[in-house]
């Protein structure tokens, strides 16, 4: 083998071109594969580094093992560009917040005072007139809207310390990788496809330059060669082209741009649904104040509200309670309905979900904000998914073409 000119029959030649398309299809299409999946590391994990996405002997998807830091970088664009709890929090109107708890903080008031009463004084409870028990209720339904209208502006003024929002948003794509993975999925589903498009376009026209080289040379090394530069190729420009130039530039008579920015006003339409409707959903966001790291922040804030409120509540029967019971036992039933209230608020905030909801309207600012970011800062929401481990991916191609070459050279040319 060596120099020669058409050594071979004419159809072994076309074969080249067109089996570097599919080398130049597959490569990228198992690349996209191994991006996202398996979501947890399939094989015999004999040593693997932290955080990579090889062991030996297996793999796990790039995006599933990096979950953690992609979610972090791209939830920092989200709270530092894409809106402020704060400012979003703020649109809660907490009169009408009130109302719409309004019932079942009523019925929750009620057993409360039942319970904590019989508890601590069910002699006195019992034998108090009807008109005292009834100016009790009375207050209650009096104070209730005014404690939780005090209690929500006092939260609206300090949002960020009663919730980590970065915490909740990182530790549920942790928790979920397959939310991880829909969200790169979903934004990028175009760019997906033309990536597996490009492969087999790329692929063939490398092809036609091997297929050129081999017409005149046909040394055992060429083609195992020409494979690997094929898969490495086609990998490389097709995530090239997807993310630049990040603005619009003149190329010849063509303006160009990366394939991605220009979907900008469309992504970001997608990338603010997922996001709402899988993580930063209000179920989702009460459930972090009531649980996250900064809960006990929002706790003592509700305590102290709470023993307001209670004090509020049993001024009527404060003098007698006090008389019969001493006033440290007094001080130790306000307590008690105090932390009753602590605990049962969070069983009754779900009430709250439909009007708050509405009123944040998450998805829109994050969609409205997200169209206006210049093209750099977009570009940060999908290139994480390929950054990471790019080369490996490159590599991957280039690898996978090799093997095909080798194959190629023992089965249609030996």
């Amino acid at each position: 083998m060596g120099f020669g000119v058409g050594d071979y029959a004419w159809w072994e030649y076309v074969l080249i071109p067109c089996i570097a398309a599919l080398v130049g299809y597959a490569t990228n299409v198992i690349a996209l594969e191994m991006t996202f999946g398996p979501l947890e590391f399939f094989g015999i994990q004999l040593f693997r580094l932290k955080d990579q996405p090889w062991g030996l002997f297996g793999w796990q998807g790039i995006i599933p093992t990096k979950a953690e830091k992609m979610a972090t970088i791209c939830f920092d664009l989200m709270t530092t560009r894409l809106f402020n709890i704060q400012e979003i929090f703020g649109r809660l109107d907490p009169k009408r917040f009130s109302q719409v708890m309004e019932d079942g903080l009523l019925l929750m008031m009620d057993k409360i005072v039942n319970e904590v009463a019989m508890e601590y004084m069910p002699g006195i409870w019992e034998k108090l007139p009807e008109e005292v028990k009834t100016d009790v209720v009375i207050t209650t339904d009096k104070e209730t809207d005014k404690f939780l209208e005090e209690f929500m502006r006092d939260m609206q003024l300090h949002m960020e310390d009663v919730i980590d929002i970065k915490h909740m948003t990182v530790q549920a794509c942790v928790a979920n990788k397959r939310l991880v993975v829909q969200v790169f999925k979903e934004c990028g589903d175009k760019e997906f496809v033309f990536i597996r498009r490009s492969g087999l376009y790329f692929g063939f026209l490398f092809g036609c330059i091997q297929m050129t080289v081999w017409f005149f040379y046909d040394a055992s090394w060429i083609l195992p060669v020409a494979g690997f530069a094929v898969g490495w190729i086609t990998n490389y420009l097709a995530l090239k082209v997807i993310f630049s130039p990040l603005e619009p530039t003149r190329f010849m008579c063509w303006i160009v741009q990366g394939i991605f920015l220009k979907r900008q006003k469309e992504v970001s339409a997608t990338f603010a649904r997922i996001i709402c409707v899988e993580i930063l959903h209000i179920r989702a966001i009460w459930d972090a104040v009531f649980g996250g790291p900064l809960s006990t922040n929002f706790y003592a804030m509700l305590r102290a509200h709470s023993l307001v409120f209670i004090e509020k509540l049993i001024a009527e029967i404060k003098p007698v309670a006090i008389a019969a019971m001493g006033a440290e036992k007094f001080g130790q039933m306000k307590e008690a309905m105090a932390q009753k209230v602590i605990d049962n608020l969070p069983t009754i905030i779900d009430q709250s979900y439909e009007y708050s909801q509405m009123a944040l309207d998450m998805e829109t600012e994050i969609r409205e904000k997200m169209e206006e970011l210049p093209s750099e800062d977009f570009e940060g929401v999908l290139h994480p998914a390929f950054q990471e481990d790019e080369l490996t991916l490159i590599f991957l191609g280039g690898l996978l073409g090799a093997i095909v070459g080798v194959i190629q050279l023992f089965t249609i040319f030996a």
